[in-house]
């Protein structure tokens, strides 16, 4: 019973030492730190703080990815510690990517006993041509024709299944592939990064891409459209044999370093692992469908046109005017234009490829950019074509001339004219006629449409000439007219049928 009561005495004890030594304690590190207040991220800093700190393994070391992907290419060794690992190509040399399961049991049994699908693609790394993507890819299948920037070595690869290279998609390849069993694919890249750099003086260095891939699996209605993984590496492309030569000058550089100098550096290894990332955001076009960005660019205009079948093909004379009018009530954004509005002005005007860039901006957002900014943006051909847009610049045609038809009173008063007289009382109007082709066809249908007559009607159209004679407007003789001229037209019924005669004065 003694025993018993003594016990609680003892934890006191226990516990007042301990309450003494916490403070002694807390004591003597406010005396290190001096007699003023310190404070808590001091005392963090304190070495025994760190050393706990360094040895805590961070949270991507614990996470184990579903798959791994990796090329079998060293990476370069001149890359600094904690940057981005470099990887150099020969242009058209097979490599090979093995594509690893890394589940853990039970994990993902969906996909068990199942194929998925992988998407590689070959990107920009700037984020800068990022944006114009499509018009670089563009500019590389003009100069290119036939040619691809990303192929598979399908005789070398092992365990895929149905390969497909979509033939308007030049940096795209996919497959299937059964996680369970061994899969290596090899890739071959046909374009070199100098491809995609301004042109100076030569010696330019070439621009990084990425390699990416991005996995799927089926949904309920058996398309691959449901994401899993995707990764990517950092990689640039020389001409044949150019990679194996800037390995070594970057491993020779390397060597001459001295030893202080080399620790900021990593190690070349002999593969690339690529490393987790965010799925490319046009995995949404996953199906089979041929390039839905290209698509939508070519349907949207027609649609908007309000054109019937998309088999029907209009007359070339109807297409052109109904094109001009629609360039003429589209080509002005206004500052009050709303995002969407903007969105469908973009669409309507054939700049679908830059609507998701410009998703947030409105009407007066985009009238605020530069001529430089719109450049860098979109690239050269279609910036300034956008720029021109914005601004409502119309194209100025090749040819104008001023029109007006003679009347019965002109008829009368005109021998006053040439004396001088009555000229205050007489009234012109004139009618602008606009040429493109500089053809006598085209000035016949003009002055037909402009007086709501058939040009059929228009049997031959005469310059009065010297003396009075008239002369046979051909295609020569328009070529010749000087800009903004003006004429007064005059009609003669032909005696022959019920055509008429038209007369310029």
């Amino acid at each position: 019973m003694a025993w018993a009561l003594k016990l609680p005495l003892t934890d006191e004890v226990i516990e007042s030492g301990l309450v003494q030594d916490f403070d002694a304690s807390l004591s003597g590190i406010g005396q290190e730190l001096g007699a003023g207040a310190y404070s808590m991220s001091d005392v963090l800093a304190l070495p025994i703080f760190k050393q706990e700190e360094s040895n805590l393994p961070p949270d991507t070391d614990n996470k184990i990815l579903p798959f791994q992907y990796v090329l079998c290419a060293a990476t370069s060794p001149a890359v600094k510690l904690h940057d981005e690992t470099l990887t150099y190509l020969n242009q058209g040399q097979s490599y090979e990517i093995r594509m690893l399961d890394n589940r853990k049991i039970g994990e993902l049994p969906e996909i068990t006993g199942k194929m998925v699908k992988s998407i590689i693609r070959v990107v920009f790394h700037d984020r800068r041509l990022q944006y114009t993507e499509h018009q670089q890819l563009e500019g590389w299948r003009w100069n290119r024709p036939g040619d691809r920037i990303l192929d598979l070595d399908i005789p070398m690869s092992v365990g895929i299944i149905d390969p497909r290279a979509n033939p308007t998609q030049l940096n795209t390849v996919e497959f299937l592939w059964d996680p369970s069993k061994r899969t290596s694919v090899f890739i071959q890249v046909h374009c070199i990064s100098t491809e995609f750099t301004m042109r100076k003086h030569g010696g330019e260095k070439g621009v990084p891409f990425r390699i990416q891939i991005d996995t799927f699996k089926e949904n309920e209605s058996g398309e691959y459209t449901e994401h899993l993984h995707s990764a990517s590496c950092q990689v640039k492309v020389f001409k044949p044999k150019g990679a194996d030569r800037k390995q070594k000058t970057d491993r020779e550089k390397m060597e001459k370093r001295a030893p202080q100098e080399k620790e900021k550096y990593q190690p070349s290894y002999e593969t690339t692992i690529l490393t987790e990332c965010s799925p490319w955001p046009e995995v949404t076009y996953v199906n089979n469908s041929p390039s839905p960005g290209f698509n939508s660019t070519h349907n949207s205009f027609p649609v908007a046109e309000g054109n019937g079948s998309p088999n029907h093909q209009p007359e070339p004379v109807v297409q052109v005017a109904d094109v001009s009018a629609t360039a003429f009530s589209l080509s002005n954004l206004l500052p009050t234009a709303t995002p969407q509005d903007a969105q469908q002005w973009l669409h309507r005007n054939r700049f679908s490829p830059f609507c998701r860039l410009f998703t947030n901006f409105s009407g007066a957002d985009l009238l605020k950019l530069t001529r430089e900014d719109v450049i860098q943006i979109c690239g050269p051909a279609d910036g300034i074509r956008l720029f021109n847009a914005l601004k409502g610049r119309v194209v100025r045609p090749r040819l104008t001339i001023y029109v007006c038809q003679e009347s019965q009173q002109a008829r009368e008063q005109q021998p006053k004219h040439e004396n001088g007289d009555a000229a205050a009382n007489t009234f012109f109007v004139y009618h602008a006629i606009y040429l493109e082709e500089l053809t006598a066809a085209e000035l016949t249908e003009k002055i037909a449409q402009l007086f709501n007559i058939s040009p059929r009607q228009i049997n031959q159209i005469f310059k009065q000439g010297p003396t009075g004679i008239h002369v046979l407007v051909s295609d020569e003789m328009i070529q010749n007219f000087q800009d903004e001229v003006c004429f007064v037209l005059d009609t003669m019924k032909d005696d022959t049928n019920d055509g008429y005669h038209i007369i310029l004065k």
